[in-house]
């Protein structure tokens, strides 16, 4: 492929003097092309949503997210994976990011690597890929051979495949059940990706995850009620969570978390229900950890 036909690679025609431009001048151009970003994803929006019912079909089934990339676009997948534990109070390992040429090419790049399809279904193979697990692979340009391979593995193995690109007609989205496109255009520095495609690929990154896991009950209204509150910042943000999910006082929540062993599930269900903390987890266990199912109860 040609990669000068892309949108990602075209020369952006408003910031042809950017080294000419005071820093000013410059982070306005910036600015006005980073606003387009939003809007493009919006586009995408139904697409990203039948993304989202993969992915919570294969959790319920005790499968696993796992984001694919390369350079910028396997660095956002690896961001989103580390922040789901301990924002949702998933087990470690349900959300995975794969980065072409393994972890250490996180913080120093491992050249040639995303041009390895073979790496992909190595790294696959090395976290026991199964028909159960859904495949998002992320690629900027829409073409990076790494991640066509472990999309086409992922498929070969029956597991759900998402692709998502920032260009139209993208050679990844041959190989998805989901194919997400967010044309974002030539880049203020032409061809650098970690720039508005990359804040594309975070942003849908963010509603894949965050959609999915309030779908499958890890959130209460908009409270994170499955965090794990692992320092005294979560805490007592566990603490706040709790007395605004039962409408009750500081103190009141501080007592239901301590009798609720510090899970504040279990103590919003406590008070909501007005029942015991033992009684507040078997209703929440009968409830596939359902907030609101557990109350009902």
């Amino acid at each position: 492929m040609d990669l000068s036909t892309l949108g990602t690679e075209t020369r952006n025609e408003k910031t042809t003097d950017l080294d000419q431009m005071s820093p000013t001048e410059l982070l306005l151009a910036m600015n006005d092309e980073d606003r387009s970003v939003a809007q493009a994803v919006r586009r995408a929006v139904p697409d990203i949503a039948a993304a989202v019912d993969v992915v919570v079909a294969s959790l319920r089934q005790g499968g696993r997210l796992i984001y694919l990339g390369a350079g910028t676009s396997g660095r956002i997948g690896m961001l989103d994976a580390v922040e789901i534990p301990p924002t949702f109070g998933t087990p470690r390992g349900r959300v995975v990011g794969l980065l072409a040429g393994g972890a250490g090419a996180f913080g120093v790049a491992v050249e040639g690597a995303e041009d390895d399809p073979a790496g992909a279904v190595a790294d696959l193979d090395a976290i026991g890929l199964t028909a159960r697990d859904t495949v998002v692979g992320l690629a900027a340009s829409g073409r990076t051979p790494y991640v066509v391979g472990g999309l086409a593995h992922a498929r070969a193995l029956g597991a759900a495949t998402v692709s998502v690109a920032c260009n139209s007609d993208a050679v990844i989205s041959r190989y998805a059940d989901v194919a997400v496109e967010v044309p974002t255009g030539p880049e203020v520095l032409t061809g650098s990706t970690r720039l508005k495609a990359g804040t594309a690929e975070k942003l849908v990154c963010n509603m894949i995850s965050t959609a999915t896991m309030a779908r499958l009950g890890k959130v209460y209204g908009n409270l994170m009620v499955d965090m794990n509150a692992t320092n005294e910042k979560l805490v007592d943000r566990a603490r706040r969570i709790v007395a605004e999910a039962a409408d009750t006082d500081l103190d009141t929540a501080t007592r239901a978390l301590a009798a609720a062993h510090g899970h504040a599930k279990t103590a919003i269900v406590l008070l909501l229900a007005n029942c015991t903390a033992e009684e507040a987890a078997a209703r929440l266990r009968d409830a596939n950890d359902d907030v609101r199912a557990a109350v009902a109860a």
